[in-house]
C-alpha cells in the first residue's frame, strides 16, 4: 500500500512540474517619439470616421471634448472624485465600465489625472489618451500593449 501512494505522489510531482503557468508578457517597446506619431495618427483617424465627436488637442497630445462643463471648482491633479465612466478601445470595444467609482486623481493613469480637471463637478467629458498616458507598452486585461484608450466620464462630486 506505501508503494502505490509513494507511485502516486511521484505520478503528482511529475505531472505538476509539466504544467505551464502563465508567465506575464514582456512590455512592447516602440520608440516614445515613434508611439507618440502613430497614437496621434490612430486618434485623427478615429474622430475623422466619428464626427460627432470635436475633440481639442491638449498641449499634452490628449484629445478631449467637454460634453458638459458641470459647475463649481475644478478639481486639482491630487483631488479625489466620484464619477462614472466607460473606457473603450479604438475599435470601439469597451473594457470597462463602473458607476460611482471613487478614486483620487493622484491614483489613476496619467490621461485622467490630465484630463479629469477640464471639467467641474455635473460635468461630462470625452478622453482620447495616447498610449503614453495610458498603460504605455504594458498590456493590462484586456488592453493591449500601447492602445489609445477612450473614455467618457461623468463627474460626479470632487470629495
Amino acid at each position: 500500500m506505501k508503494r502505490y501512494f509513494l507511485l502516486l505522489g511521484l505520478a503528482i510531482i511529475t505531472l505538476s512540474s509539466c504544467l505551464k503557468t502563465e508567465q506575464q508578457k514582456p512590455p512592447v517597446v516602440v520608440d516614445p517619439a515613434v508611439q507618440a506619431v502613430t497614437d496621434d495618427a490612430a486618434i485623427k483617424t478615429y474622430l475623422a470616421a466619428h464626427t460627432d465627436i470635436t475633440a481639442t488637442k491638449d498641449t499634452s497630445g490628449i484629445y478631449y471634448q467637454i460634453v458638459t462643463p458641470g459647475s463649481g471648482p475644478n478639481p486639482s491633479g491630487g483631488s479625489t472624485v466620484t464619477v462614472n465612466y466607460t473606457g473603450k478601445l479604438l475599435n470601439d470595444n469597451p473594457f470597462d465600465s463602473k458607476t460611482s467609482y471613487q478614486t483620487s486623481l493622484s491614483q489613476v493613469i496619467p490621461g485622467w489625472t490630465i484630463g479629469v480637471p477640464f471639467i467641474k463637478a455635473g460635468g461630462r467629458i470625452i478622453l482620447l489618451i495616447p498610449s503614453r498616458y495610458g498603460y504605455g507598452p504594458y498590456p493590462n486585461g484586456p488592453i493591449p500593449a500601447n492602445s489609445v484608450l477612450i473614455f467618457t466620464i461623468d463627474l460626479i462630486s470632487i470629495n
